[in-house]
């Protein structure tokens, strides 16, 4: 029986900044439109949250029962290292996902917006079959584009339209940044597993491009969000600030840029997350800055 600290592990903490800087990012377009609300911003959080959690227990449960983790480089997997059974794993995906739709029905309600609930339908199928099902779109090279629309573009332009009830020029802008930082992390994820992925048939966008075409997508996505910055920086100076999170982006593109491989990568994770939550952080607070009154 898996103890609560693999369970925790098996939860991915690091990938949680791809659930909290979109939100982030959102509450701050929110706020410059006027209609920042701190507990439809929590709801988002939640829903957010319980998207990512039941992903990567999924993705555990659907790699582990495939064989695909049998040889891993990165952190624990609960299933393919047998510290819990795919059952249990299956169960807290359901469980995770159960808890983001009923937090989302709870912004359906709250804001009258049914078709909502399609686009949280939708959600959760991609969340499902990025690695589930009899032919996972993960496996086919599409989880980055999943992850840049799903932990980007839905995930920022839904923060801000549940608040204002629509959105804005900055915030399309916030959200293909955040969506750009978050494939950056699954673009480093995959180009560290390119071997045993290869091998385990799991044909990801990191094995189509190979190697160097990978760590080349990888700069491009990094770049992306300043130069989104430079962008609203033209209309809002104050955003300029965003430019600061690219220090913390420094020691992952060497690493990248240098060749690393296996277990050097994982801190790239890490450290792009952290990037990510920060540009959404400093962003986030200087559009709500931008569209308070003198």
């Amino acid at each position: 029986m898996a103890t609560v600290a693999e369970w925790i592990e098996g939860a991915r903490p690091r990938t949680l900044p791809n659930a909290v800087a979109p939100v982030l990012a959102g509450c701050g377009a929110a706020a410059q439109l006027g209609a920042f609300s701190w507990w439809r911003s929590l709801l988002a959080l939640l829903v957010a949250l319980g998207l990512i959690v039941g992903v990567n227990f999924a993705n555990d449960y659907s790699d582990g029962v495939r064989g695909t983790d049998a040889e891993r480089v990165g952190p624990l997997r609960l299933v393919g290292s047998g510290a819990a059974s795919p059952k249990a794993v299956l169960a807290a995906a359901l469980a995770s996902f159960a808890a983001a739709a009923l937090f989302g029905l709870v912004l359906v309600l709250v804001t009258g917006q049914w078709w909502l609930i399609a686009a949280g339908a939708a959600c959760l199928a991609g969340a499902w079959f990025y690695t589930g099902g009899s032919r996972p779109y993960g496996y086919a090279g599409f989880g980055e584009v999943a992850v840049f629309v799903f932990f980007g573009l839905a995930s920022v332009l839904g923060t801000v339209y549940v608040q204002a009830g629509g959105v804005s020029w900055e915030a399309l802008g916030a959200a293909v940044a955040v969506g750009s930082l978050s494939m950056a992390v699954l673009v480093a994820n995959n180009l560290r597993d390119i071997p045993t992925d290869r091998v385990a048939g799991k044909i990801t966008l990191a094995v189509r491009l190979g190697d160097a075409g990978t760590r080349r997508l990888y700069l491009i996505l990094v770049t992306a969000p300043f130069v989104v910055t430079v962008t609203l920086g033209l209309a809002h100076p104050v955003t300029l600030i965003g430019l600061l999170a690219g220090a913390l982006l420094i020691t992952p593109v060497r690493t990248i840029t240098r060749g690393r491989n296996g277990l050097d990568l994982i801190p790239v994770l890490r450290d792009t997350g952290f990037a990510m939550l920060a540009w959404a952080v400093l962003t986030g607070a200087a559009l709500a800055v931008a569209g308070s009154p003198l």
